[in-house]
């Protein structure tokens, strides 16, 4: 099971750091990984992270957000600075073996999301 937290509301320019707790499955041997889905769009690929730390990041938030993972609180983060009102949808965490490569169909288990809502 995968929940996330620390979604919240937030003021333009501002910063937020949502966690995503695993329980149930040791996750160690997994990619983990952030999705975001705004209202009347796709879901779309923000950050993943393998087991060895690789990162790979959606291009347009690079620099501005930075995934992170702890195995021995089966825990994954996500840091997010300079929030921007585009950045407002529901954050999903993933988990997906293999590569961290931000490609939808390939990640197997997902939690029930966390808000995020940025206002200008």
């Amino acid at each position: 099971q995968l929940v996330e937290s620390g979604g919240g509301s937030v003021q333009a320019g501002g910063s937020l750091r949502l966690s995503c707790a695993a329980s149930g499955y040791s996750y160690s041997s997994y990619c983990l990984g952030w999705f975001r889905q705004a209202p009347g769009k796709e879901r779309e690929g923000v950050a993943g992270i393998g087991t060895g730390g690789l990162t790979t990041y959606a291009n347009s938030l690079k620099g501005r957000f930075t995934v992170a993972r702890d195995n021995a609180k089966n825990t994954l983060y996500l840091q997010m600075n300079s929030l921007k009102p585009e950045d407002t949808a529901m954050y999903y965490c993933a988990a997906r073996p293999g590569v961290p490569r931000l490609v939808l169909d390939e990640w197997n288990y997902w939690g029930q999301g966390t808000q995020v809502t940025v206002s200008s």
